[in-house]
């Protein structure tokens, strides 16, 4: 007997299973949909993750893999350590000052300190021109001092501190021994700050 002949007998067989097979279809068709689906997501995310930091239009290159070191491409930039928070509550509790910064400028041969008073009669200490100030560098067994010029003097600030107002110091950091990243200690008298990063 035919197949077509005994689904003629049989009409109910036959139909029931016509929709087995399309349930089966059908669920198989879902499950490949839904795969797809997850595979789609996945990819969005990751891609939409790549090139969230780039700005629309660009395009993000491809990471490709190298056996050199990371560093061999690509520049350094120093990130200077900020005064930790208890050592600037003592400078502004017992010295009257903040935002304490120690940077190279000049092509790294002057070394400026600089500083913000908050309290003028604490401060006054540090621009006391009786007072002379140093920076140490203890891990390279350097000490600089501010210059003085003929017809400019001293390179420092020695003006009466006011509140609110930054004052600067520069010391002479000639042959460059003070490099960028070296925690010095800066000493004005009885005043001392110690492990300050050169930025």
């Amino acid at each position: 007997m035919l197949l077509w002949q005994e689904r003629e007998q049989h009409p109910i067989r036959g139909s029931n299973e016509r929709s087995t097979r399309q349930a089966e279809k059908n669920m198989s068709y879902q499950i490949s949909r839904s795969t797809r689906n997850l595979m789609m997501v996945s990819l969005l995310t990751a891609s939409g993750l790549s090139s969230a930091a780039a700005p629309q239009g660009t395009q993000t290159p491809a990471v490709k893999a190298s056996n050199q070191p990371a560093s061999a491409g690509t520049p350094y930039h120093y990130q200077p350590n900020p005064v930790p928070r208890r050592e600037a509550l003592y400078y502004s509790t017992i010295w009257g000052i903040e935002s304490l910064n120690v940077k190279l400028v000049e092509s790294g041969e002057v070394v400026r300190f600089t500083y913000r008073v908050l309290d003028a009669d604490k401060t006054k200490m540090l621009n006391d021109k009786k007072n002379e100030p140093s920076l140490i560098d203890p891990e390279r067994g350097v000490k600089l001092v501010v210059p003085s010029l003929e017809k400019v003097g001293a390179l420092r600030q020695s003006a009466a501190p006011e509140p609110g107002k930054s004052y600067w110091m520069a010391f002479s950091n000639s042959g460059r021994p003070v490099k960028r990243g070296d925690r010095v200690d800066i000493e004005i008298g009885q005043f001392k700050a110690r492990g300050l990063t050169v930025d």
